[in-house]
């Protein structure tokens, strides 16, 4: 006898549809799957004998062969233990193709014949709707990721059993409801109006907001560095429906997701430890997973005490903060995560913290203070948009009872700047100043000629790269957005350059 059942199979993030195909013949009883299946998947089958029997069902007492096509594409993981399932039940005739066909299975069998929770279901519903299946069956905790997908009927399964109930007409199964994102809480206890001063810091993250610019923040111990980085989704820019949706298919496929509220619509803030590998920032495995860089999707990234990362983990940013995106290769084929975040970075411009203090000595050498400095290298320093020199806070300020900004205020003013951005990139991938690619740089950034000047000057002076050309055009669009203001001028050129001159003090330009 044979049967036929969809599946979904999952590479990276890209999802990809897998056939369970079943043939039971007389001989010696037994049960072997084919096509290319990881030792997860060959597990299986003592996993789906189990359950069938704790549900009741006798296991088949014949040759059965279960064979997963595409036979040329590696399968991975617990996801087919459901369809496998399923497809006993199809050869027992207790479930039919008019039950079956148009229908997807995805889901981990456990002993008892519970159906448990995987990873990555958004993604694999939203080929299921892609492929015109009408309904697709998902464990029961994953059920209210997946009905956040419209045009496609969601069932919770909880056991076999039930399962079995359902196709046999005694206890019909009810679609899930369908999920729709909730308003997001941006304000939670973390907000600007707790940061006395730091004037110029507040400024260039605002300006970071509004634009997805990265920021370098150099300063002493406990002049507010991290209080300013951890502030800051409290100002990001809402999420678009498409970004919430990318960014809750790396959270599924990391297995991060809240099964209460899986859609993330809140901008993601990541903050990896120093001691972080490479593979844990890009991203790795024997299955890639995705990494910290992609966890940060359409959020950001915030990195503390740079210079004490792994070098060969800070040098693996570089691409990604160019391409948006990152690749990790293996000899079974490559997978590439989306990568496109705002970079928050702080440290300190010594070991002890105090070069450059106004009032506490430095008691490093210069060797100590060059070296300390140089484990961030000059292209990675090039990415910084922005560099931020963060002073140490005067008493007056710390004790001044005077009300802050709050995040609420700064956040309207970064919405407005990018909801002017967005609609001037509509109809293209860019979403940010920050984003904008060269082809069009000039003809979006329209210059005074007050401007032309007087960038001219300060290209030739300080002896730019093409890169911080780039940039300081970018940054001085936003403050001009954020301003109302079509044409840069001068005044913008002017705030734009005045972020990027901590690399020549610092590092010795």
């Amino acid at each position: 006898m044979f049967a036929k059942i969809n599946s979904l199979g999952l590479m990276g993030l890209n999802a990809f549809p897998v056939e369970v195909e079943i043939e039971s013949s007389r001989g010696i009883q037994s049960f072997d799957v084919v096509g290319l299946a990881d030792a997860a998947v060959r597990e299986s089958r003592e996993r789906i004998r189990s359950a069938l029997r704790c549900s009741g069902i006798e296991f088949p007492k014949q040759k059965i062969m279960v064979n997963l096509a595409p036979a040329d594409k590696k399968k991975t993981g617990s996801v087919y233990d459901l369809p496998m399932a399923v497809a006993i039940l199809a050869i027992l005739g207790l479930c039919n193709e008019a039950q079956t066909g148009s229908a997807a299975f995805i889901g981990e069998v456990s002993l008892s014949g519970e159906i448990r929770p995987i990873n990555g279901v958004l993604p694999m519903a939203l080929l299921a709707r892609q492929q015109g299946l009408k309904e697709i069956f998902v464990p029961f905790d994953n059920a209210r990721e997946a009905a956040v997908v419209e045009g496609i009927k969601v069932y919770a399964v909880e056991s076999v059993a039930q399962l079995v109930m359902h196709f046999s007409g005694r206890a019909v199964m009810m679609p899930a409801a369908p999920v729709r994102p909730e308003a997001p809480n941006y304000f939670g206890n973390l907000d600007f109006a707790d940061v006395k001063g730091q004037y110029m810091a507040k400024k260039a993250m605002e300006i970071a907001a509004a634009g997805g610019h990265n920021v370098l923040m150099i300063g002493a111990p406990g002049s507010g560095k991290s209080m300013l980085a951890k502030r800051m989704p409290s100002i990001l820019p809402k999420m678009s429906f498409e970004e919430s949706i990318e960014t809750t298919n790396i959270h599924s496929v990391a297995g991060l997701l809240d099964k209460e509220n899986p859609l993330v619509t809140v901008r993601p803030f990541r903050s990896p430890h120093h001691t972080v590998s490479a593979a844990g920032l890009s991203g790795g495995g024997s299955i890639p997973r995705p990494g910290e860089i992609s966890l940060a999707h359409n959020g950001l990234l915030f990195l503390d005490e740079l210079a004490e990362f792994n070098r060969t983990a800070l040098e693996i940013l570089r691409q990604p903060l160019e391409d948006g995106q990152v690749t990790i290769s293996r000899v079974w084929g490559s997978v590439t995560y989306p990568s496109s975040f705002i970079l928050i970075a702080a440290m300190n411009p010594c070991p002890c913290g105090y070069y450059g203090h106004p009032k506490r000595k430095c008691i490093c050498s210069p060797k100590q203070v060059k070296g300390y400095l140089n484990k961030v290298s000059g292209p990675l320093l090039d990415r910084f948009d922005l560099h931020v020199e963060v002073a140490p806070v005067e008493y007056a300020e710390l004790s001044s009872k005077d009300k802050e900004e709050s995040s609420e205020a700064i956040r309207e003013r970064v919405q407005r700047a990018r909801d002017v951005q967005l609609e001037r990139f509509k109809g293209t991938d860019i979403t940010c100043n920050a984003q904008i690619t060269s082809d069009i740089l000039h003809e979006v950034c329209e210059l005074t000629p007050g401007a032309k000047e007087i960038l001219g000057k300060i290209f030739n002076k300080l002896g730019l790269s093409a890169r911080a050309y780039d940039k300081i055009l970018k940054v001085a669009r936003t403050c001009a957005d954020m301003n109302g203001d079509k044409e840069i001028n001068e005044r913008f050129i002017a705030l734009a350059v005045q972020y990027r001159s901590l690399d020549r003090k610092y590092w010795g330009q």
